[in-house]
């Protein structure tokens, strides 16, 4: 029952997305107000508001069906493992974008796909198993095409890539790696 919950809120933020989309496009983008802006008192909001909004039905339609599919391979692991991951990923991702990217509004879920991203490939590293590992290697080879998201381009929040990679990263290293005790720590 928990993974059936945890599909639904997947589908769901994904169709809060499109929602907002089309009163943003219809309110001629007025919700961009809410972006992140770096360094600024009225940016901070952005930094939970900025990844469910877009320039464009083309961008959201770029980061919705990798959300969706790096979102559920995620839920996998449940629904509170998915809430935890996109918490930390939309925080800390979001932070370090407001503290050091580029003047100028930031949005889109890119950020939070990056995170999944490197989350399920860092996932495999922390939790050794085959279904991981597998899983890892199909999302690098269909997803493998983000790395260019790293590079800088007018237009584009490569911070918000680097950024929300790093901190899915994060999310792997603080959620599944194993506490290591004293005794193993003196060998």
């Amino acid at each position: 029952m928990d993974a059936l919950k945890g599909f639904k809120l997947i589908a769901g933020l994904a169709i809060f997305m499109v929602a907002l989309q089309v009163i943003n496009a219809a309110t001629g983008y007025s919700l961009m107000a809410f972006g992140l802006i770096p360094r600024t008192v009225q940016g901070l909001l952005g930094i939970v508001t900025s990844p469910f909004l877009h320039a464009s039905f083309s961008h959201l339609s770029a980061n919705l069906v990798a959300f969706l599919v790096l979102g559920t391979l995620v839920m996998v692991e449940g629904l509170n493992r998915f809430m935890a991951v996109s918490a930390i990923i939309i925080l800390l991702g979001g932070s370090l974008v407001w503290l050091f990217g580029f003047a100028g509004v930031h949005i889109g879920a890119s950020g939070w796909v990056f995170g999944l991203w490197a989350y399920i490939l860092a996932r495999a590293w922390y939790q050794k198993s085959w279904g991981n590992v597998l899983t890892a290697g199909v999302v690098a080879l269909l997803y493998g095409g983000l790395i260019f998201g790293f590079l800088p381009r007018r237009g584009v929040s490569f911070e918000g890539h680097l950024f929300g990679a790093f901190a899915g990263f994060i999310a792997a290293k603080v959620l599944l790696s194993a506490p290591r005790s004293r005794f193993n720590a003196a060998r």
